[in-house]
Parts: structure tokens; C-alpha cells; sequence
């Protein structure tokens, strides 16, 4: 369906593109297509364009083109993981001297590669309140070929104006990244607000049910593709066919997922910010929230994840984490099934001390779609 879109909705969309009928079978759901190899039809008679399963994979194929419809893009590529992904788009992009801009709010595995990979080949980084145009502004140097973006941002839930930071990216030369995983292209879509590349872990929403680990880029422009595309095969740490088939199966119900996901969080922020206990609440969809305006304006509704702190420091915020039942404890996020965790101890270990360091008193939720009663029963003993 990517080249011929009977609905530009997105519902439809998310259950069409790429989703091509069987033509041996007829079978309404695409094969998984475990193989490596391709018989070709003669020396360089490729069927279909497929010759080996790193280069190209039908499954994978069928994944990559609902991936680009969904986000509006012109090229879309699944990965083994989300980092697998940023590596891949960082060695395309960047050459040793070259800088990058990145957020004071990012999930710790993007600042480790920063910080302890992409840094050892010549990368040279800063670090900018993305929320803040002119923090943006002011860290971009001659030698900037990139700004990094996660809005909302993982674990503190800012919001950064997309379009805003588009036109200075622009103005200055470089790329706009923006890690869409939070708010998936359900809730917003990047590129049509000026930037070049989106970034996903599919493990999270897009895949919505904690069984499968992947990572995902679309770009706004064909040529950029290209070049991604052959990195891909060139480093090889593609999307194997199962994996990109329980994405597909994913995306099918993101829709449906997305909206309970928010409903849900919505009241969970509602309870928290009322709690005695919490003293502070980050969701993009609290009015007292300073991202609310720019959230409502650029995205469908507000997303699952909630952050929020507590009274009694550390500590305390860890016997939350231990006390909840129904939230599992557990790193990662977007599945059916609601987590809890503690950012500084958990996810974001990898930040203490940088100027990315969560607050020590800090617990994570990723709000599921169970009843929400149950969830604020849970939150609320949890608590104490």
C-alpha cells in the first residue's frame, strides 16, 4: 500500500502500508520470511531485489515501508535495536572534528554512545535545555552537523518545539534528529515539522508488548535514505524477519494502544499531583506543566510515560518502585503492561554525574492499558 494509499488516515495506515496480501496464497498477513539467501535467475538476476537477508529481507521490507508511511517519510529502516539505529545514523552523518548538539534530558544508552563511543572517533558534543531555542542557538558551533532531540524526553518529560528548533538545525546547516519513541508518529510526526530524521526504539510502543527488541530510522529525504541504507548493510545490524514481523503485528493496534496508554496516564498524573507524598509531577499534559502549550500544539495527546518524585529522597523513591504490584518493576517501557523503575539506579545509571544526571528521588512509569483503577489503587499503596 506505500505506493498506493487509499487513506491518508492514520488508523488505516497503520494496518495497510506495507501490509501487501500474499500473491502465492493470498494470506492478508505477511509472511516471515526466515531465509539468508535467494535463488537468483541467472548471474545478477535478483527476484524481487532480493539476493541476501542483511541486504534486504521481504519481511523487513514490508516493516520499512508502514515504518515511512506512518511517520509521512520517504525512507524508513529497522534495525536490530534503537542504538543500533543512532550508530548507524551517527556514522553517516559525522566524521572525526565533526560536533553534534544534544539534549540535558536523554535516555542513558544515547549518551553513553555519545559519551563513551562516538566521543573516542573524533566526535566532539555539547549540551543544550533543548526546550529553550536559544540554549539550542547558542551550543551550535562552525563545526555542528547535527542536533539531537527526545521530546517528550526520557525521564523528565520535556518538550522541545520541534518546528523551532528545525529552523535553527537549518539556518546553522545541520540535521535535526528527533527520537519520536515516547510520543510515536500516532501522537507526532517530526518530519512534517521540519525535521530530517526520526529516531525509534521499536522494543517500546511501536512493537506495545514487551516480546521483541528493535530500532527504527525514517528520513525526510530520499537521498539521506540511500545513505542510511547502505551503512545499514555495510554495519549490518539489521532487523531479523520475526522481529520486524511482531513490529508489523505492533503498529496494526498503535492507534487503539496509543489512546488508552494516554487516558490512562492522564489520570495516573492527575492522582500524583494531588498525592502528599509526590512533591513534584512531569507530564506534558498537566496544565502547570512549562511544555504544555507547545505538547497540545504538536502532539495528538499526551503519551503513556509519567515521571514524578517523592518525599524522603533516594531511598524512599525506591520503596515505591519495590512496593508497587501491579506496575512491574523493570526497565524499558510501552507495553501493554505498566513498569515502574528508578531512573538514577536503573536506565539512566550511565548519566550520574554528567550534566544528564536525574534527580536521585525519581521514579519512572510507563502507564499500560490495564484499568485504571487498579493502577491508582496500586500507585496509591505504593505511596503509603
Amino acid at each position: 500500500m506505500s505506493d498506493r494509499h487509499i487513506s491518508q488516515h492514520f488508523e488505516t495506515l497503520a494496518i495497510h502500508a506495507g501490509n501487501t496480501a500474499d500473491p502465492l496464497t493470498g494470506a492478508v498477513v505477511p509472511p516471515i520470511y526466515q531465509v539468508s539467501t535467494y535463488k537468483q535467475d541467472g548471474v545478477g538476476g535478483l527476484r524481487g531485489g532480493y539476493e541476501y537477508s542483511r541486504s534486504a529481507n521481504p519481511t523487513r521490507t514490508a516493516l520499512e515501508e508502514n515504518l515511512a508511511a506512518l511517520e509521512g517519510g520517504r525512507r524508513g529502516l529497522a534495525f536490530a535495536s534503537g542504538l543500533a539505529a543512532e550508530d548507524c545514523l551517527l556514522r553517516t552523518l559525522l566524521s572525526p572534528g565533526d560536533h553534534v548538539v544534544i539534549p540535558n534530558d536523554a535516555y542513558g544508552g544515547t549518551f553513553r554512545l555519545f559519551a563513551k563511543v562516538v566521543a573516542r572517533w573524533g566526535v566532539e558534543w555539547s549540551v543544550a535545555d533543548t526546550s529553550d531555542p536559544a540554549s539550542v542557538r547558542a551550543a551550535i558551533t562552525p563545526k555542528t552537523k547535527a542536533v539531537w532531540v527526545e521530546t517528550p524526553s526520557n525521564p523528565l518529560l520535556g518538550i522541545t518545539d520541534i518546528a523551532a528548533v528545525a529552523h535553527i538545525a537549518r539556518d546553522a546547516g545541520a540535521k535535526l534528529v528527533v527520537d519520536n519513541t515516547f510520543a510515536t508518529p500516532y501522537l507526532q510526526q517530526p518530519l512534517s515539522l521540519g525535521a530530517d530524521v526520526v529516531v525509534h526504539s521499536l522494543t517500546k510502543y511501536m512493537g506495545g508488548h514487551s516480546d521483541v527488541v528493535g530500532g527504527a530510522l525514517i528520513t525526510a529525504d530520499e537521498t539521506l535514505g540511500e545513505e542510511l541504507a547502505y551503512h545499514q548493510n555495510a554495519m549490518g545490524a539489521v532487523a531479523g524477519p520475526f522481529d520486524s514481523w511482531l513490529v508489523l503485528r505492533g503498529t496494526k493496534t498503535l492507534s487503539v494502544r496509543m489512546d488508552r496508554h494516554s487516558e490512562n496516564a492522564t489520570k495516573v498524573a492527575d492522582m500524583l499531583s494531588r498525592h502528599a507524598r509526590v512533591t513534584k509531577v512531569l507530564y506534558p499534559g498537566l496544565p502547570e506543566h512549562p511544555g504544555h502549550e507547545i505538547a497540545a500544539k504538536q502532539m495528538r495527546s499526551f503519551g503513556g510515560m509519567v515521571s514524578f518524585q517523592v518525599t524522603g529522597g533516594e531511598e524512599a523513591a525506591v520503596e515505591v518502585c519495590n512496593r508497587a504490584k501491579v506496575f512491574t518493576l523493570g526497565e524499558s517501557l510501552g507495553g501493554v503492561e505498566s513498569l515502574i523503575e528508578h531512573p538514577g539506579r536503573m536506565t539512566h545509571a550511565s548519566v550520574a554525574g554528567s550534566a544528564l544526571e536525574v534527580p536521585a528521588d525519581l521514579v519512572r512509569l510507563s502507564v499500560g492499558i490495564e484499568n485504571v483503577e487498579d493502577l491508582l489503587e496500586d500507585l496509591q499503596q505504593a505511596l503509603g
